[in-house]
């Protein structure tokens, strides 16, 4: 049986009962260790200057995660890039790529790209060559590193790092034993936290998750935000009211690497999904799985199918089946610590572009 993102994060975070998953969660503990020192010997090697950190001629934002990914890092980068857009800086964006095939754009590049047609984006799995094509080819004035916390090698002048409200912490464990993608400490690094999804947890939970923050990274710029459904978008670029779906039933699938972010989503919409379906984080959708899901699609009385903008730049149509298919565009919203954050980002633009 498959393993689904979700099926994952009940089996670590304990949720899933019984001697076979306690057996399980044993093996991926002991499989934790190695990696955990894996990852402590890389960052030691950084952290000392024994592995080459380079810099490029531009400053450079990293947005990335703690965690496995899922945590809302796009609606970051498209905010950040819009910012110094409107202070008419020349910003490019530089990614790994991770998902894509050969010659072609990852699902956040494609989302990017429809989002942000005014600002490059590059990817390279060298991404200080990648930073330097852009500041080569384009003239930039600033980059945006999306996903690259833990891409030591290119030096930054703002470390951004979203923890998921959802599960900020990872449920405590490094992967494979848990969700982070290297141990707390790492927090350490960071200028800038980023609680993301904020408004999924009470106000007594947000300042929890607060102190734990302070305790890891007690000079780290504490911020909150929250990824705001926006409108309902087609393939075609035609946008609808969110209420137009409100209290209907839906069926919708994603290809995410936390599908409870979406689910969060969709409830903060109002809608009524009566079945969903996950796939694996960055999934290439092809023929069979379009089809399959049409046939899914039509077995349900819907008003519609909903999916990410993720999902839908890669699928490219406006149907399944019987059913419109649309997907919910989000946006980043700052519910605390706008300011500061601000403030930070000035530092960083050409003198000639502060306000």
């Amino acid at each position: 049986m498959r393993t689904t993102p979700s099926k994952f994060r009940d089996l670590v975070s304990g949720r899933r009962g019984g001697l076979p998953a306690a057996l399980l969660r044993t093996v991926l503990r002991a499989s934790e260790v190695p990696y955990s020192w894996a990852v402590r010997w890389r960052n030691w090697r950084y952290d000392r200057a024994a592995a080459e950190i380079c810099r490029v001629d531009v400053p450079v934002i990293s947005v990335g995660n703690l965690t496995l990914g899922g945590t809302g890092k796009t609606p970051v980068v498209e905010w950040i890039a819009r910012w110094c857009r409107r202070r008419d800086v020349r910003v490019a964006i530089v990614s790994r790529g991770y998902g894509a095939e050969v010659g072609s754009r990852n699902d956040e590049a494609l989302e990017l790209q429809q989002k942000l047609p005014d600002v490059p984006h590059v990817q390279n799995a060298d991404r200080v060559a990648a930073a330097r094509t852009a500041i080569e080819k384009f003239a930039c004035q600033l980059i945006v590193l999306d996903d690259a916390f833990q891409h030591r090698r290119i030096a930054r002048d703002l470390d951004v790092v979203l923890l998921d409200a959802l599960e900020p912490f990872g449920f405590g464990h490094v992967f494979p034993r848990g969700t982070l993608r290297e141990p707390l400490v790492g927090l350490r690094r960071v200028d800038v936290v980023a609680l993301s999804r904020a408004d999924a947890l009470p106000h007594v939970g947000r300042e929890d998750v607060r102190r734990q923050v302070n305790l890891l990274a007690p000079d780290a710029l504490y911020i909150e935000v929250t990824h705001a459904p926006q409108a309902l978008l087609s393939s075609t670029g035609r946008e609808e009211p969110l209420e137009s779906l409100a209290q209907k039933p839906v069926a919708a699938f994603c290809g995410i690497g936390n599908p409870a972010g979406f689910r969060h989503t969709l409830n903060a919409c109002g809608y009524r999904v009566v079945a969903l379906r996950e796939f694996p984080d960055h999934h290439g959708y092809d023929r069979g799985d379009v089809e399959r899901l049409k046939r899914w699609a039509d077995s349900l009385d819907v008003s519609a199918v909903l999916c990410t903008h993720k999902d839908l730049v890669k699928l490219r149509i406006d149907r399944l089946g019987r059913q419109p298919l649309r997907a919910v565009r989000v946006g980043l919203e700052i519910l605390a610590g706008r300011a500061a954050l601000e403030k930070r980002l000035e530092a960083l633009l050409p003198a000639n572009s502060r306000s």
